[in-house]
């Protein structure tokens, strides 16, 4: 496992992870925009991070998150997103992906463990299934969702008036 966080692309990232697995390392993926980041995604990540040996995040790229989050978003770019994720001690590997979803991240590096924040449940995650078709399992990890970026931007708006 690196010492410290490496940004990758997907090719990199398969690479880098094929070793991983052949030493019996246990990998889990953890995904998100991480747009204004806050203790829900510390938490959330860290909750990842315990459930395997090599934690990677996806996350989405800027056009991604602006067709998730609309209009003005992502207030901090791409890039140093990432920057920031693979700051978060127990992340191994960041990687940006462009797909509308994660389902093809999944495909490619076939996480032993797919984690999700707690506003899913396991039966809700979208991508249960192909994480199931290959043998792999989904866990809801952090705390409730008690905190979101929207919710900060709401309060940084009416915090002036």
């Amino acid at each position: 496992m690196p010492n410290e966080p490496l940004i990758l692309d997907r090719n990199s990232l398969v690479s880098a992870l094929e070793p991983l697995r052949r030493e019996g390392k246990t990998i889990v993926l953890a995904n998100g925009c991480f747009d204004l980041f806050h203790v829900g995604h510390v938490r959330y990540l860290q909750g990842a991070a315990e459930l395997g040996d090599v934690l990677v995040v996806g996350i989405n790229s800027d056009r991604q998150t602006k067709m998730l989050k609309g209009p003005g978003r992502p207030f901090v770019p791409e890039g140093e997103r990432a920057e920031i994720v693979g700051a978060v001690k127990g992340v191994d590997f960041v990687t940006i992906f462009d797909e509308p979803t994660v389902t093809e991240l999944i495909q490619t590096i076939r996480p032993d463990i797919h984690a999700k924040g707690t506003d899913y449940t396991v039966d809700s995650v979208p991508e249960r299934e192909i994480v199931r078709s290959y043998g792999g399992k989904v866990a809801i990890v952090g705390d409730p969702k008690d905190h979101s970026s929207s919710e900060l931007i709401k309060t940084v708006k009416t915090a002036d008036k």
